[in-house]
């Protein structure tokens, strides 16, 4: 089948979640079909970039989003009601584009990642995709109702709008296309028939490491994109509230909080105990260096692939309900969880006091990531949808 795929991003390198999703299921469909992408993006794609993904398309079409047009597509969006990120995302010039550049190679489907492409999905005459998909990823009204419950003044006002506007076009979106989602609870925040397509996590590429590259050391570790407000807001919680409870049984533990382009919020967590790295050329690097791994989210919505590579990695990995539930981890088992700081902070102290139940958390989570969270496993559900 001739596939063509519609992002939001440019799908490497592999340092936000959206990204990843979609490079490994483009990748795992592009083993049997011929996949053609069109992919947004705010930045330069550089040649290294297009590199990585030359050898699974049959064609690639880079769309450049110049702000001031993206920000009129906000007002735009705005006057009618619609999400703001559907108008920054879908400007005039990159909708005109995206229609030669589709009906210059006629596709038997076409799968678009997020609410914020689905009007790249609309308008198509007789002849055209026969299949189209709208992958939600996770539910993005949710995960503005949560930060607007934790935000005040014009941002809370903002994302009141926001999600509001979400909702409803979530639920348009259920009514003219094929929808999916990669969390049950995700999923149940929208609407119970919304197909579930999980994550995975490369484990060749993801596997236990015996130590850091670098031979530096860390205590724990957080790892994700540092501008998303969700890791912002799991890293001032983590350093501000939940270490001072664990550095007043282990004063001599440390945090490394790694991941690309850092807020100035979490640049300021730097100090004697705590590393701020920003981008690292690997991420394995990171997770190597530490004894366990740490994702306090209090905010979002989705799958966190950090804990996935955390898990394959074989560390010890504490987190928060909202973190573990959708990955259907067992509490005890598979990793450890705490809903507040006395919790969590009580978590990462019997995990560094005891290596016996270090070990036996790090062997639980690697398994379940090795038996429940392969790639091929993931797309599969996918595959079915798009080839049906």
């Amino acid at each position: 089948m001739r596939l063509l795929f519609v992002l939001p991003r440019f799908p490497y390198p592999l340092d936000k979640g959206d990204k990843l999703r979609a490079y490994h299921q483009l990748v795992e469909l592009a083993k049997r079909h011929e996949v053609h992408l069109f992919a947004l993006s705010h930045s330069p794609v550089e040649e290294w970039q297009l590199e990585a993904l030359r050898p699974h398309c049959a064609s690639i079409h880079v769309e450049r989003l110049r702000a001031p047009e993206a920000w009129w597509g906000v007002l735009r969006a705005f006057l009618k009601g619609e999400p703001l990120q559907v108008g920054y995302w879908t400007t005039r010039r990159a909708m005109r584009h995206f229609q030669e550049y589709r009906q210059s190679l006629p596709c038997d489907a076409m799968y678009a990642q997020m609410v914020r492409t689905m009007k790249y999905l609309g308008g198509f005459q007789p002849g055209g995709c026969t299949t189209r998909v709208l992958d939600f990823q996770d539910a993005l009204s949710l995960n503005a109702r949560r930060r607007m419950e934790r935000s005040r003044g014009l941002t809370r006002w903002m994302l009141r709008y926001e999600c509001r506007a979400l909702q409803r076009a979530e639920q348009k979106a259920q009514q003219l296309f094929h929808t999916t989602i990669i969390a049950p609870a995700d999923r149940d925040a929208i609407d119970s028939s919304i197909a579930i397509v999980p994550n995975g996590v490369d484990t060749d590429f993801f596997h236990p490491s015996p130590s850091a590259a670098d031979g530096e050391s860390h205590t724990l570790v957080f790892t994700g994109n540092m501008a998303y407000a969700p890791n912002v807001d799991a890293a001032c919680f983590l350093v501000g509230e939940v270490m001072p409870l664990v550095w007043a049984s282990i004063p001599e533990a440390t945090v490394l909080l790694a991941g690309a382009d850092p807020k100035p919020a979490v640049k300021a967590l730097a100090g004697r105990r705590v590393a701020v790295s920003g981008r690292l050329p690997d991420i394995r690097t990171a997770y190597a260096s530490a004894s366990l791994f740490v994702a306090p989210m209090r905010i979002g919505s989705g799958m966190q692939n950090k804990l996935l590579e955390a898990m394959a990695m074989h560390l010890p990995c504490v987190t928060t309900t909202l973190a573990a539930a959708p990955l259907g981890a067992e509490d005890g088992r598979h990793l450890l969880v705490g809903d507040n700081a006395g919790q969590l902070a009580e978590r990462i102290v019997s995990l560094l006091g005891s290596d016996a139940l270090r070990g036996s958390i790090a062997d639980g989570g690697h398994s379940f990531v090795a038996e429940r969270y392969s790639w091929q496993a993931a797309v599969a559900p996918l595959e079915e949808i798009l080839t049906h």
